[in-house]
Formats: structure tokens, C-alpha cells, sequence
């Protein structure tokens, strides 16, 4: 069983199909700079636009493909998090393995290499897995009105993205190879740091809209 405050909320779940829990795995390298920025701006936006915190039935984690294991997060990248309003504690880093890829519904890489990464894990983890920007750039083309209603519970509307997402790969395509990327900060001054949420943030924004059926507020 994994602890909590290793990016995981309520511990390991085996997959259930079509159960009423979803779970999003985000992955970078290191697993303290991208990836726990990304996580925890999801939670974040989540249970902004919901009006209270994430329940059960989404999961939000993360990983790295040469996760620094127990590590904490990069201070730069708590203080990012911090300028969003967004919680940074309890997280320590953890390495990718298999029972991540395995029990993920979305799993969103940071770059490209990330994705073919963990791709190659196997696990049928192909139309379950994009970069964030890939995914962004796929959810902004899908008609909200075609997913299931929230009544239906999250984890049904939250599949429905991700198939619509899988289908419509191969027809929006990048317009550069940079533009699925987000580039790592690992070392770099607290500026870029904060150019990098931002990007992430902006990401997300389509991403959650999507999920939750609510807008941010401007």
C-alpha cells in the first residue's frame, strides 16, 4: 500500500472498469519540480471550481521516470505553488513504476520523451496517455455538451474526456514539436520557475473547465 503524502490520496485502489473513482497521474522526471506543481495546481483548481476539497472519486498524483524517491519538492517549486494559493505540503517525490501506470485513467507527461516513456511501460496505456499540452490542445476541440452530466458522477464525464481526447490524436496535431513540451526547471532561478506555472496553469485551465463543467472565475 502506498503512504499518504507520497502524491497520492487514500492510498492504493485497484482499477475498478467503469467505477465511480478516477484517477490522474502526472508525470516529469524528477518528480519534485513539474510534475508536483502540475498535481497540485489540479487539486487546487479542482476543488476551487467544485467549491470544496477533491473527494474519492478523483485521484490526483504523480511520479517520476527517475523520481527522486521520499525527496521533498524544489523550494522554487513550493513557492510557485504559493503564489497560486495552492497546498504544497505532505508531498514527497516517488519513482514511476508500474502499479502507477497500471491503476492511472489519464496519465499526463510533462514532455514527449515522458510520454513515450511511460507508453512503453505497456499496460495498454496508449489512449490514456498525452503530454498536458497535447491533452489541453485535444479537450479545447471537444463540445462539453457530448460528455456525460455531473449528475452522472465525475468519473463517468472524466472517461468520456479522455476517450473523445484518444479519438481526435492523430487529427489536431502540434503545430511545432515545442509546443507539447514543458520544459524543466530543475536548477533554474525562481523566474523561470514561475514562467513554467504559469504555463502549466494555462494548461490546466481547459483541462478542468472540461472535467468539472465550471469556468474559472475571472
Amino acid at each position: 500500500m502506498s503512504p499518504e503524502g507520497r502524491g497520492i490520496a487514500g492510498g492504493y485502489r485497484p482499477p475498478v472498469a467503469g467505477g465511480n473513482t478516477f484517477r490522474i497521474l502526472h508525470v516529469s522526471t524528477g518528480n519534485v519540480c513539474r510534475s508536483p506543481i502540475t498535481e497540485r495546481l489540479t487539486r487546487h483548481a479542482l476543488s476551487h471550481r467544485l467549491g470544496g476539497p477533491v473527494t474519492g472519486d478523483l485521484i490526483v498524483e504523480s511520479a517520476g521516470t527517475w523520481g527522486h524517491e521520499g525527496a521533498p519538492m524544489e523550494a522554487n517549486a513550493a513557492a510557485v505553488l504559493a503564489d497560486f494559493g495552492a497546498d504544497a505540503s505532505g508531498f514527497t517525490g516517488r519513482e514511476l513504476l508500474d502499479e502507477h501506470v497500471i491503476r492511472a485513467d489519464l496519465v499526463l507527461t510533462a514532455t514527449r520523451d515522458h510520454r513515450a516513456q511511460v507508453i512503453s511501460m505497456g499496460h495498454s496505456a496508449g489512449l490514456r496517455t498525452f503530454t498536458l499540452k497535447e491533452f489541453t490542445r485535444l479537450v479545447r476541440a471537444i463540445d462539453p455538451a457530448t460528455l456525460p452530466p455531473l449528475d452522472d458522477g465525475m468519473a463517468e464525464r472524466a472517461r468520456s474526456l479522455v476517450r473523445a481526447a484518444a479519438a481526435l490524436r492523430g487529427w489536431l496535431l502540434a503545430p511545432s514539436p515545442d509546443a507539447d513540451e514543458v520544459y524543466d526547471p530543475y536548477g533554474a532561478p525562481i523566474t523561470f520557475f514561475r514562467s513554467i506555472g504559469d504555463e502549466i496553469n494555462q494548461a490546466l485551465d481547459p483541462v478542468v473547465t472540461a472535467l468539472t463543467g465550471v469556468t474559472a472565475a475571472r
